[in-house]
């Protein structure tokens, strides 16, 4: 089951169905879903997403996925899940209104700590559409590493991102 995460500013838990609307509007708004996964999508297409969280990743338990809210309201969404080459992947969106203020990196922190602490993992990886330089920017700055490159089909490139659990402490 996803726990319930807190950090300054944000809480992270599980989505609860009145959410619906709210995360078919971040998934709607091509300024976050054209970073998303293959890029903007139906609001159809949204709505089916948004129940596969409840029908799927729920009830079978297969990875967290979180609504991220602030001040009670849904700001954004996050996941950590296992990746399809081994390991395990860190999601997130805000929405536009959340951006610039700190609140990605306070989200991000938040998913890697759980990776590491709650879920035992000793690496966490990321992976991020070149063009997108606020993200690789931010992860940068929280120690995830550049590992390599994926080139799309459709001509883009991913960069895939890595930040190993400190053994120091």
């Amino acid at each position: 089951m996803t726990p319930t995460l807190r950090t300054e500013r944000l809480l992270l838990e599980p989505y609860v169905p009145g959410d619906e609307d709210d995360f078919v509007a971040l998934f709607q708004d091509t300024r976050v879903s054209r970073w998303m996964g293959d890029g903007p999508s139906t609001e159809s297409a949204d709505r089916a997403l948004f129940g596969r969280i409840f029908s799927k990743v729920y009830r079978q338990g297969l990875f967290d996925v979180w609504a991220v809210r602030r001040d009670g309201h849904l700001v954004g969404h996050a996941e950590i899940k296992p990746t399809d080459v081994g390991g395990f992947e860190i999601i997130y969106a805000l929405a536009p209104t959340a951006w610039g203020s700190g609140l990605g990196t306070e989200l991000a922190q938040s998913i890697v700590a759980h990776g590491f602490d709650a879920l035992g993992l000793t690496e966490v990886y990321a992976t991020v559409a070149a063009p997108n330089e606020a993200s690789l920017a931010l992860l940068r700055r929280i120690g995830f590493e550049h590992v390599r490159d994926v080139e799309e089909e459709d001509d883009g490139t991913t960069r895939v991102l890595v930040r190993r659990r400190s053994t120091s402490g």
